[in-house]
């Protein structure tokens, strides 16, 4: 069972109080309505009245809520188990205008339901792609999720929308203030002021902007305007499909496949004080609740969704993790959606609050994909895999041009940094790859202070392997109590032959002497209990050994002592 970290409030398996569980839910669904913008950015390039707009918002609630709840199911085939809710994020908006224009919107929702059966199909078979998907690589796509969403929220910061096309003064100070409340109860809030900081935030700055006239009195019509209770019209339009918009929809759905994988590795994480590596069962199921999510918004006529990462991030700033608030949210999502007056509250979201808001988790979530690749040693061939990925990257977004003149098949695989900098990781990891060993041979000299060798040795090929540094230095420590006890040992031959072979799983050394066995003590032995001195400094060496080691054991081969030192990596 995992062990909940100490900035963790209430975990994944904690059951918050009922109050509280909603709260933490509504304030979920604050970060999740920043998305209805993709909807209706969709329906305005395609022609589309602002009637489809409302039906496309009502159906993205009820797909996302539906999908949100699916993801945090932890038993049985389907659902990561996690609190990471699912929104209609930017992954599927080029392939979605692509269809959008070329057969309206019947074409998006047959696509998107092809692209959640696509991933569905990627799930069952991620987990023996596992190597490919290192934490240098799972880290960089976490990271860039987190960079990908600055273009959206920085203008939204300066008060930059559809009718201000230029930074405004107002607007940035009611972002600022906003933020300013959000961190500052995030930071030094104790509890439930913690647990709400977000919330507590986005109040301040509704109540400011209304003050300062960003909300007016045509906004608060809108929320007393709309109907108490109205049906969706489920399935509107229908579906239709194109084989020739397969190839953008299969890469938008790799790309929030491998986006679940990155964001789920971050939920694995903040979850575990004792985190060691990628559970690939919770990612599977995770990823094919997601392939449902899509299939389902395809049905009920929704753009394509993925996880969210602004809410992971949000999670992460509250100390709050606890699968049963994204049951909460997803429900109330839901209900939302025959609700007109609940989904109006979000729908007039001053654009400052938006921006403050994203503002404020993407920080969590540039911090946990940093952490998440400094877990592992560092060498130059993941320097190069990390850093390239996230240069290129970077450059869709500041250096647009050099993209804008692609083949329109080619562009598809470039659409966002996202996808630039998840393809360059993945596919940087595979060639720097090559010419690495999972096996590594050297001698350690008895007579002489080797202990530099050894640890230059194990620190070179732990940075290659990619392992964990706690480890090596592990690894390190056992082969010099080794040293340490050689002159206690009779050693004829004054040479240990040692090989380590490295798995993502496994750390396993084996020294070759020829020399007697020696007892491995379960307790610390005491000295003066011991007459011989050769023994006493024996037995101490070989219980620090297993200190170090997860497992020794002895054999003989060819008349020589062979020691196992197994590590869990």
């Amino acid at each position: 069972m995992a062990k909940k970290p100490t900035n963790i409030i209430y975990g994944v398996d904690d059951d918050p109080p009922l109050a509280t569980t909603l709260l933490l839910g509504f304030q979920h669904i604050f970060i999740l309505s920043i998305a209805f913008i993709f909807p209706v950015v969709i329906v305005s390039e395609i022609g589309g009245s602002p009637e489809d707009a409302e039906n496309l918002i009502c159906m993205a609630m009820l797909a996302t809520g539906f999908g949100t709840i699916l993801q945090g199911i932890n038993k049985g085939p389907i659902g990561s188990g996690y609190l990471c809710p699912l929104v209609n994020g930017p992954a599927f908006v080029p392939a979605s205008l692509l269809a959008g224009k070329a057969g309206g919107l019947a074409l998006i929702f047959g696509m998107t339901a092809a692209a959640g059966i696509f991933e569905a199909l990627f799930s069952q078979v991620v987990g023996r792609l596992r190597k490919y998907f290192p934490p240098e690589v799972t880290g960089t796509v976490v990271l860039m999720v987190g960079v990908e969403v600055i273009p959206i929220a920085v203008p939204k910061f300066f008060g930059i929308d559809s009718t201000h096309l230029e930074p405004q003064l107002l607007p940035f100070l009611v972002a600022l203030a906003t933020l300013a409340v959000t961190a500052g109860f995030n930071v030094w809030g104790k509890g439930n002021l913690r647990l709400y900081s977000l919330l507590i935030g986005m109040t301040a700055g509704y109540l400011i902007s209304l003050a300062a006239g960003i909300l007016t009195i045509d906004h608060i019509r809108l929320i007393l305007d709309s109907p108490v209770f109205q049906l969706p019209e489920m399935g509107r339009f229908g579906m239709t499909f194109s084989a020739a918009l397969l190839v953008p929809f299969m890469v938008a759905a790799l790309s929030s496949a491998l986006k679940t994988m990155g964001d789920l590795t971050t939920c694995q994480k903040i979850n575990d004080a004792e985190w060691k590596r990628i559970e690939m069962g919770s990612i599977s199921r995770g990823m094919l609740a997601c392939g449902a999510g899509n299939i389902a918004s395809g049905l009920l006529g929704a753009l394509g969704q993925s996880v969210s990462s602004s809410n992971i991030g949000l999670s992460i700033a509250t100390g709050a993790t606890s699968r049963r608030i994204g049951y909460a949210a997803g429900g109330i999502l839901m209900l939302m959606a025959f609700f007109p007056k609940l989904a109006a509250i979000f729908a007039i979201m001053p654009t400052p609050v938006m921006g403050a808001s994203l503002i404020f988790a993407i920080c969590f979530m540039i911090m946990a994909g940093i952490q998440i690749i400094m877990s592992r040693m560092i060498d130059a061939r993941k320097t190069f895999v990390v850093g390239l990925s996230i240069i290129f990257g970077l450059s869709f977004d500041s250096v647009p041009e050099l993209y804008s003149g692609l083949d329109p098949v080619v562009a598809t695989f470039f659409s966002s940094s996202l996808a630039m900098a998840t393809i360059c990781a993945v596919v940087l990891n595979v060639f720097f790859r090559l010419g690495i060993s999972q096996k590594i041979d050297f001698q350690i000299d008895t007579e002489a202070d080797t202990s530099d060798k050894i640890f230059q040795i194990m620190e070179r090929q732990g940075s290659a392997w990619g392992a964990r540094r706690e480890v090596i230095m592990n690894v390190i420590a056992a082969l010099n109590e080794l040293l340490e006890a050689a002159p206690f040992l009779d050693l004829r031959d004054k040479n240990i032959a040692v090989s380590v072979q490295f798995d993502e799983f496994n750390l396993d050394a084996r020294a070759v002497y020829d020399g007697k066995p020696f007892n491995i003590p379960s307790a610390m032995p005491c000295i003066e209990s011991l007459e011989d001195a050769d023994d006493a400094y024996l037995a101490m060496a070989a219980f620090m050994m297993g200190r170090y080691a997860d497992r020794i054991s002895f054999s003989t081969k060819d008349g020589k002592t062979q020691i196992h030192l197994h590590f869990e990596h």
